[in-house]
């Protein structure tokens, strides 16, 4: 599998990123079985989060480290200073209590990649920086990024971060993805438009997709008239993004793969580096994506999908 390079690591991180919302302390043969065939297509980065499963995700994948003895092999990705009900909580107080809370749970002393899952635009940028800066100053932290952060705040972050000799963002973990979202999935999430797009290929900062197959929009399980799935119906139907599907079916046609497949090469084949969190809940499941990610796609094609171009 190929891998990019995050600055603050010593390991690269694999293309693809294995996703565990449904990592709990009662499925952990499952989580033992998925985890063994993301190692066998040579992934070694796992996403995580503070609010995931109500905490059980972090522990599930802490344990299954300790059975293998493979700490240091594996990236650990993990989110914090997610909001509640009471708001925003994206403050140096909260900061340090989910990472704490995080690394016992999860039997580790350090996180390769640590993103804060929500922002808050009134907290100003240094007070945020300062307070990450301490956790890597302290080793807590290998490398930190912002998941449903703008592009402009981050350049904000990076800005200041220059100017005053700290540790900047070294990714980004926002949605991208063929089918373009309407509206956010949920509160405070941030999908990348062209203009970040654009951004991300003038500074070449890593992203790291979530929903990187749009929740399953190619799979061919969707039409116009199936609408069952009410997330899917209001985040994705759109005239535009069935054109988008129908480009990919027929793409895939060509090179004898799938839709999804596709789907999943777009976002691997940005002019940056780019990662795609899956979720793949069986080996053929994980063989797909294992096969996508090979996929390379040309600028032409990478236009001609996003309705950007005319013509491959």
């Amino acid at each position: 599998m190929k891998h990019i390079q995050i600055k603050g690591l010593d390991k690269p991180v694999s293309k693809l990123i294995m996703g565990s919302d449904f990592f709990r302390l009662d499925n952990g043969q499952e989580v033992s079985d998925i985890l063994g065939h993301y190692l066998a297509i040579g992934g070694n980065t796992i996403d995580s989060a503070f609010i995931y499963c109500g905490g059980e995700s972090e522990q599930r994948l802490g344990i299954w480290m300790d059975e293998l003895g493979n700490r240091d092999d594996i990236n650990i990705f993990t989110k914090g200073a997610h909001h509640d009900q009471n708001g925003p909580r994206v403050n140096a107080e909260a900061i340090r209590s989910d990472l704490f809370t995080s690394l016992e749970r999860l039997r580790t002393d350090y996180i390769d990649l640590y993103a804060l899952h929500r922002d808050d635009p009134a907290i100003p940028v240094g007070v945020i920086l300062e307070a990450l800066n301490e956790h890597v100053e302290a080793g807590r932290i290998r490398a930190f990024g912002g998941s449903n952060w703008t592009h402009a705040r981050l350049q904000e972050a990076n800005d200041y971060a220059a100017k005053n000799g700290l540790i900047g963002f070294s990714f980004s973990s926002p949605n991208l993805s063929l089918a373009k979202a309407k509206e956010p999935f949920w509160s405070g999430c941030v999908s990348v438009d062209e203009e970040a797009l654009r951004w991300h290929e003038a500074t070449q900062l890593p992203l790291l997709s979530w929903s990187s197959q749009a929740r399953g929009f190619f799979t061919g399980r969707y039409t116009p008239d199936v609408l069952d799935n009410a997330d899917l119906v209001r985040v994705f139907y759109s005239d535009e993004n069935w054109t988008r599907l129908r480009r990919a079916e027929q793409l895939a046609q060509e090179k004898g793969v799938t839709a999804i497949q596709i789907a999943l090469a777009y976002v691997l084949s940005q002019p940056f580096p780019a990662c795609a969190l899956i979720g793949p809940r069986s080996e053929a499941e994980m063989l797909s994506c294992r096969d996508g990610a090979e996929l390379v796609l040309t600028p032409e094609e990478l236009a001609w999908l996003d309705l950007t171009a005319a013509t491959v």
